[in-house]
């Protein structure tokens, strides 16, 4: 076989042309070649088949904001579990050289050993449910599943899902039993940690409450004390104060003369003020923020529903009432019943070793299957 000059010269120089315009690509960043992918594979999303709708092109139109929200909620959820530890954290100090030693100084030992007993308490159960609740993992989807039902199948994943499993934009997988994103979690709620996160949003309400409540007379007393302080030039003029704006001395009427001067009023004394003013305002705003979530949480366990499926069983109860039905809930196997599987409850005693006192079992089934009604009592007709 004989090769001809000029197909050999024509061939190198389609091979250089070629080399050439790998090397052009390539100078190209990485992640920007990988976002102008991603863009034109939108644009050909539009017109894929014949299927396309305004369904379609509005999640195609509007996936890169979908995108860069989740972006962001992943990178700052570490700084939302930095900023509650500080938070918590800070309250606990103020606590422990604030308030204990008031405590100790004012009440009696029957008062003494309640806040002592009921505030530690209060505080292993916060911190052992945060920690759970962001470090145990919500339950993932395994990529094979065998002999387990499933009722759709995840675009994004491309993996046929299991009830009541959901896709997370943000941790980018599908999460069993899911009931939302936590970012002061950093981490998807699910079947393996919906209950310690609920038990945490329960005692850090109590926690919040009980600090509210304790130390009311004490943040009404700091608050006057700053007030009377910050008052005290205007309202006694021509009287030497000091630095922080106390009275040293005070004339009686009809004397001439200064009496021994008060102790000043101290930067230490001062910092305890605002200490009890913002550990009373945190924990009274965290109380009622926190406490409407819990009490919404509550509702939904009571229900049988997560956050998620509240919203798909209004619509259904919507679409089965058009056809003269009435939806019911195939989670939904009684109130108390609804409570003793999501906590885990199989004996008496489990209301305090597993409720009342902290516990790392693990919830009822795997996530994966589930015990339904049959559908005829699912549709009863009206």
């Amino acid at each position: 076989m004989k090769w001809c000059p000029g197909s050999v010269t024509h061939l190198l120089r389609c091979v250089r042309l070629r080399s050439c315009g790998r090397r052009g690509r390539s100078k190209l960043p990485l992640w920007l070649r990988k976002i102008w992918a991603y863009m034109r594979l939108l644009v050909q999303s539009l017109c894929f088949n014949t299927h396309t709708n305004t369904d379609v092109v509005f999640d195609s139109l509007f996936e890169p904001v979908f995108w860069s929200v989740e972006y962001v909620t992943r990178w700052f959820g570490l700084l939302f579990v930095v900023l509650v530890v500080i938070l918590i954290s800070s309250i606990v100090v103020i606590a422990y050289i604030v308030l204990l030693p008031l405590v100790f100084n004012t009440y009696s030992p029957a008062w003494i050993a309640w806040h002592v007993c009921y505030g530690n308490w209060n505080l292993v159960m916060i911190a052992f449910h945060y920690y759970k609740a962001t470090k145990t993992s919500p339950g993932f989807l395994p990529k094979e599943l065998t002999d387990t039902p499933f009722v759709s199948v995840c675009k994004k994943c491309i993996l046929p899902k299991p009830p009541r499993t959901h896709h997370c934009g943000i941790c980018n997988r599908c999460i069993l039993k899911m009931d939302h994103h936590c970012p002061w979690l950093n981490n998807c709620v699910g079947h393996f940690n919906h209950r310690y996160f609920f038990s945490f949003c329960l005692f850090m309400t109590l926690g919040c409450v009980y600090c509210s409540i304790s130390g009311r007379n004490l943040f009404i007393d700091a608050y006057s004390a700053l007030e009377r302080l910050k008052h005290l030039d205007m309202e006694k003029p021509g009287i030497p104060v000091t630095g922080m704006g106390i009275l040293i001395g005070l004339l009686p009427p009809g004397q001439s003369t200064y009496q021994t001067a008060p102790p000043p009023y101290t930067f230490k004394d001062k910092m305890i003020h605002k200490s009890i003013i913002y550990m009373w305002v945190l924990t009274s705003t965290a109380g009622l923020t926190l406490g409407a979530l819990t009490i919404w949480h509550a509702v939904l366990i009571s229900k049988g529903e997560t956050s998620i499926e509240k919203h798909t069983n209004k619509s259904e109860t919507k679409r089965m009432a058009q056809k003269g039905k009435v939806y019911r809930n195939p989670f939904h196997y009684g109130r108390l019943n609804n409570w003793k599987i999501f906590l885990g409850v199989e004996k008496r005693s489990h209301w305090v070793t597993r409720v009342l006192l902290p516990s790392g079992h693990p919830p009822c089934g795997d996530g994966l299957t589930w015990k339904l009604f049959s559908v005829q009592n699912d549709l009863i007709p009206v």
